[in-house]
């Protein structure tokens, strides 16, 4: 399938996908999420591609979901739609975390909502001193997805990742450094200096190690996810349809604060 929201190459023993809506904080909506998915499937197929790198266009990594298409979702009740997204990111996270291969996300600028869960379930993140970390859901009464609460307290503890995800709270690199989930920070001008040296390392490793290490990871700590993942969907499913959420969605277009009434 040709992409149009996304870049992504394959070289030698590396893919790098990149994402390519800057337009619009690099949201995310179906056709984008689709694609992420191919280019997935492509890496995971090639025997010669060894490692997958992650990284955006523009000065924000992602803002999660593509909230223009979450406001015109609303507006037409349209919410089925935002389902299937939730549906598709935890897909991505799935994906990326069973890839039998070493994935490094390279984050410069906001990484909030699914972003921040999809680069929870990369093997190394990266981050610029330009990042900043955002469980953004409860902003638009929502929940996590992409695995969000499953990813996150396996990273990061129970208690912390409760505190981030009820808060909202955004997390410098330097913090997200220090609570375990990136694995180096770099100035943004850097960033692809770092992610290329941590590649260079890797490949002195041996793949089939990769391959075993990414299965017992998953064999110790992850084998719950699909049951943790038919419960999120539904969570999602019952918030969408909530007057919360379509307050949250319109004081966002607003630029105001949600007046939440628990409805």
């Amino acid at each position: 399938m040709p992409f149009k929201n996304i870049i992504f190459d394959m070289e030698d023993d590396l893919a790098v996908l990149t994402l390519n809506r800057p337009e619009v904080s690099n949201g995310f909506n179906v056709p984008t999420c689709q694609e992420i998915l191919k280019a997935l499937q492509l890496a995971k197929e090639n025997t010669s591609v060894r490692f997958l790198m992650i990284k955006a266009k523009g000065k924000i990594f992602s803002i999660g979901g593509d909230l223009v298409e979450m406001q015109n979702a609303v507006e037409k009740d349209d919410v089925q739609s935002l389902v299937k997204i939730a549906e598709l990111v935890q897909n991505i996270s799935f994906a990326i975390k069973q890839l039998p291969k070493a994935v490094i996300l390279c984050a410069d600028g906001a990484v909030a909502g699914a972003a921040f869960n999809i680069a929870l379930a990369a093997d190394f993140c990266i981050a610029s001193d330009q990042t900043k970390f955002i469980q953004a859901f409860v902003n638009v009464g929502l929940a996590p997805d992409a695995g969000g609460v499953f990813l996150l307290t396996r990273a990061v503890g129970l208690n912390r990742a409760t505190h981030l995800v009820m808060t909202g709270e955004g997390i410098s690199a330097e913090k997200a450094l220090d609570y375990g989930f990136v694995y180096r920070t770099a100035k943004s001008d850097k960033l692809d200096n770092v992610c290329l040296q941590l590649l260079k390392r890797l490949r002195r490793g041996s793949s089939n190690s990769y391959v075993g290490m990414k299965a017992l990871v998953w064999q110790s700590f992850f084998t719950g996810w699909e049951v943790y993942a038919k419960r999120e969907l539904e969570i999602q499913e019952e918030l969408a349809f909530k007057e919360d959420f379509k307050e949250g969605v319109r004081a966002y277009g607003e630029r105001r604060r949600p007046n939440f009434q628990g409805k």
